[in-house]
């Protein structure tokens, strides 16, 4: 199983209840954080849209929504990519737990996920300590 993941999913993922912009998203999302989990799972990192966004209704013409959006986007995604080697293919199991080490305070998501829409509902963020 292969999933190409943009940057700032791999936090959403972890985060990700069941809240969605719509049925088809929703349903999308529990799919692949279902298969992110099959210990058989690679996973291609990205700055575009990728697995999850392909079932976004803000999706137009391979960008989230309009420019402004999309750079907001793509900017979130930096920040998660700068940890880790874009080049590789990763075990899921493995990216996850980096992502784990890399991220566990909300001082370290700060620039990802503080504007975000969801962030009062994911349980990520929630469960960050606010430890430095």
């Amino acid at each position: 199983m292969k999933l190409i993941l943009r940057g700032h999913h791999l936090l959403c993922l972890k985060g990700f209840q069941g809240y969605g912009y719509d049925d088809d998203f929703v349903e999308n999302m529990k799919d692949i954080n279902f298969k992110r989990k099959l210990p058989e799972t690679k996973i291609t990192l990205a700055s575009s849209p990728d697995d999850i966004c392909k079932a976004c209704p803000h999706l137009k013409n391979y960008l989230c929504e309009n420019n402004t959006q999309n750079e907001r986007i793509v900017e979130m995604d930096n920040e998660v990519l700068k940890n880790l080697d874009t080049t590789k293919e990763y075990d899921s199991k493995e990216l996850f737990e980096k992502i784990d080490a890399i991220f566990n305070t909300k001082e370290s998501v700060s620039k990802i996920c503080f504007n975000c829409l969801w962030h009062e509902k994911c349980l990520f963020y929630q469960n960050l300590s606010n430890n430095r």
